[in-house]
């Protein structure tokens, strides 16, 4: 295991070595585990992005300041920083962990990298460990908008639409799919003024609705940068504009997209 390598990629050096090894020892390995670190390290990286966010997006209110943070602090956020940072080959795992993988299980991988920032804490003071974190987030922020970062997909079609002034969409559940216990449902999205008409499919009628919003909105965006003029004139006929296609989400995760025709 070459810690020097992760040290480089971390960009901080650890005087005290067994914090390293700490941190990334996982509760199923030894008694002298990470989660102590974990909690500490969960209240610096909270600090330290409110303040980069704070600096960053002066015009920016609490509240959507408050949205930007949590979505770059959960648990996914931190596991593709993990990924990056290639952390599962320097996990110190149980013999059971390693058996059944869990130097692929996000949760694992997202805690030892908040234990990894308590770690550089204790090792430095806060200024290192919020060097750290600046490296992993301002690459991420020069790339996405912060107006929409971290909103589900139907307060985005509903915003789209109410800046063009057009009507909101309307939801309809179309037919649920298999036992009462795994039932998938099939929700219709309809944005009646541009003639759209889209399906999403979930395990809840929450993440069917949140499916056909993400279709609709692209579908949406289509149709309005192709036909501006037409997309402000009255009601289109079905015939003319009539778009359908179909989308897919397990539970009430962000949807994979699958066009087709229905």
């Amino acid at each position: 295991m070459n810690l020097q390598l992760l040290q480089t990629k971390l960009g901080h050096t650890f005087g005290d070595a067994g914090l390293l090894q700490q941190a990334l020892t996982h509760r199923s390995h030894s008694s002298l585990h990470n989660e102590r670190l974990e909690f500490l390290g969960d209240s610096i990286l909270n600090c330290a992005v409110a303040s980069i966010l704070y600096e960053r997006y002066l015009q920016i209110d609490e509240g959507d300041l408050s949205r930007l943070r949590a979505n770059l602090v959960k648990q996914q956020s931190l596991y593709e920083i993990a990924q990056k940072l290639e952390l599962s080959q320097f996990l110190r795992l149980g013999e059971g962990e390693l058996k059944s993988g869990g130097f692929r299980r996000p949760s694992i991988l997202a805690d030892t990298l908040e234990a990894l920032l308590g770690a550089i804490f204790l090792d430095a003071g806060f200024d290192a460990a919020a060097k750290v974190v600046r490296s992993f987030y301002i690459p991420i922020l020069d790339t996405v908008d912060p107006r929409t970062l971290g909103k589900d997909a139907k307060t985005l079609l509903q915003e789209f639409l109410q800046s063009k002034k057009i009507s909101l969409p309307l939801y309809n559940v179309v037919a649920t799919h298999g036992a009462a216990h795994s039932q998938e449902f099939e929700i219709e999205c309809l944005v009646p003024k541009l003639g759209i008409q889209v399906y999403g499919r979930g395990g809840s009628r929450r993440a069917g609705e949140q499916a056909a919003a993400k279709l609709a909105l692209e579908v949406a965006e289509q149709a309005l940068q192709k036909a501006p003029a037409a997309a402000r004139r009255a009601k289109p006929r079905a015939a003319q504009l009539k778009l359908a296609g179909i989308a897919t989400v397990q539970g009430d995760e962000p949807a994979e997209k699958k066009l087709a025709n229905k």
